[in-house]
Formats: structure tokens, C-alpha cells, sequence
């Protein structure tokens, strides 16, 4: 399901226009987008939780030098984590 599958599906689910799905979808993107930005978590309680990890600074090697070590350097990495109610949904 691409984006513009999901605006469909929502207005048939909401009884909103596809413009006002389209509307309501990006401010939710933009809304866990922020908050990720500022630090902050965003829980949806039975769907799941948007946070941010710390990776830490490592060494691997290079793809094109597999002899050659390199520094990768330290990171955040937006996650997802399914609820328990998705996870079981899922796994019916």
C-alpha cells in the first residue's frame, strides 16, 4: 500500500473527501515528524510507538575494500514499535 492507497482507504473509512484524508495524513506525519525532532515519543495506544534510538559510534569495513576499516559515525534512527493490538491483529 503506497500513500496514496492509504488516503483512499481512509476516506472510504472516515466519510472524508480523498483531499481531506490526504490533509489529515500529512499533519499526522508532520505531528510524529516534530515531536521525533524534539526528542519526544509518540505512543498510540493498542497501534504502537514512534521514537527515536541512539546509535553508537562503530567500526566497520568498506564495501568496495573489504581489507579497509572505517569509522561510522555516531547516529539517531527514527523506530517503530507494533502494540500488542496490531501485533495480534497481524498474527490472526
Amino acid at each position: 500500500m503506497n500513500k496514496a492507497d492509504l488516503i483512499t482507504s481512509m476516506a472510504d473509512k472516515s466519510n472524508l473527501t480523498k483531499k481531506d484524508a490526504e490533509s489529515a495524513l500529512n499533519a499526522f506525519m508532520e505531528s510524529v515528524k516534530g515531536a521525533l525532532e524534539n526528542g519526544d515519543k509518540v505512543q498510540l495506544v493498542g497501534f504502537g510507538t514512534f521514537e527515536v534510538r541512539h546509535r553508537k559510534e562503530r567500526e566497520g569495513r568498506n564495501p568496495r575494500n573489504p581489507k579497509e576499516k572505517i569509522l561510522i559515525p555516531a547516529s539517531k534512527a527514527p523506530v517503530f514499535k507494533a502494540g500488542k493490538t496490531l501485533k495480534e491483529a497481524v498474527n490472526k
